[in-house]
């Protein structure tokens, strides 16, 4: 029996599962992100936990076709991370060199962690039975990976799939997490969702159960969900925005399915029916066809993707 291993490294933890080769999850489990001293401790940290845990089961290193994993920055083909990762507090190394010093023999892959998620969505989740997949991450941002012919195109830097900071709006007076104005995730995410409701309601004193709760993603859509006119319009622009964002993307990659993730998603099906008029709309008339479907491994995408990059 071979084996493959799937490390998602987050800013909180470190998820990390072992599988089968026939892609069965055996085993996961969780570690905490040190990020104190620059993020020196994360590598050994996860190396030490990985041979612990195939140890304990059994299972010889020889055994094991390779470790995977997603890590938050660009990571080229050759493993390294040119730009470092902010939130880890790593200066740019080579993430498969260091690992592959402290795993004692197992081949390393990494990669960005949402082009892993996205591949994790083409090989066992929503974009399952697709060669020609983007994967869109609706969560704080908005994060992508985008699958070609069945590999994930990743870029010179590894920098591929940024669809979050495809630029949309002239005029947006606030500035985007990139330094930038008017990118998607400043209306796709699960913050711009927010600013786009407080601005919406700060036009008019139109009736709308969103003026006497907390706003978030969450209750804007529970809202559309209840009918809420100011919601739906909300909604609407939300849509309007990653519509266009994802016929720009479509326009150049062609993908048979568009597989959305992250906790917006949470919404569920409701989305959908928002982004597809704009998509259709700017879309050009032979990338229209693509597919939308809800992303279905959750916090396991990373890992499972991960392992799937070496299986």
């Amino acid at each position: 029996m071979k084996y493959a291993v799937g490390v998602d490294i987050g800013g909180t933890t470190v998820k990390i599962g072992i599988f089968e080769e026939s892609s069965k999850l055996l085993t996961k489990w969780e570690i905490p992100t040190v990020t104190a001293n620059g993020g020196k401790q994360i590598v050994p940290d996860v190396a030490k936990s990985v041979l612990a845990k195939l140890a304990e089961m059994g299972i010889d290193k020889n055994d094991v076709i390779g470790l995977g994993v997603g890590a938050p920055g660009a990571v080229d083909e050759n493993g390294y991370m040119g730009g470092g990762a902010v939130n880890l507090g790593w200066e740019p190394f080579n993430l498969k060199e260091t690992f592959e010093a402290e795993l004692q023999g197992i081949k390393v892959k990494g990669a960005n962690d949402a082009n892993a998620a996205a591949f994790g969505e083409m090989w066992q989740g929503g974009g399952r039975g697709y060669s020609d997949v983007v994967a869109v991450t609706l969560g704080t941002g908005v994060g992508g990976g985008i699958i070609v012919n069945g590999k994930l195109l990743a870029g010179a830097t590894g920098a591929g799939g940024e669809i979050g900071h495809i630029h949309l709006e002239d005029d947006e007076p606030d500035t985007c997490g990139c330094g930038g104005h008017g990118c998607l995730e400043q209306y796709a995410s699960a913050t711009g969702i927010v600013r786009l409701a407080k601005r919406r309601l700060a036009q008019d004193d139109a009736p709308s159960v969103l003026r006497d709760s907390e706003i978030s993603a969450k209750t804007v859509f529970d809202a559309v969900k209840a009918g809420d006119k100011v919601a739906i319009e909300i909604a609407e622009k939300f849509g309007y925005y990653l519509g266009k964002g994802l016929a720009a993307v479509a326009n150049v990659v062609n993908p048979q399915i568009f597989v959305i993730g992250g906790g917006v998603s949470k919404a569920g099906e409701v989305l959908i029916p928002y982004i597809e008029p704009s998509f259709r709309k700017y879309a050009f008339p032979p990338c229209r066809g693509a597919k939308f479907a809800l992303a279905q491994l959750g916090n396991d995408a990373g890992i499972v993707g991960a392992a799937g990059m070496v299986l």
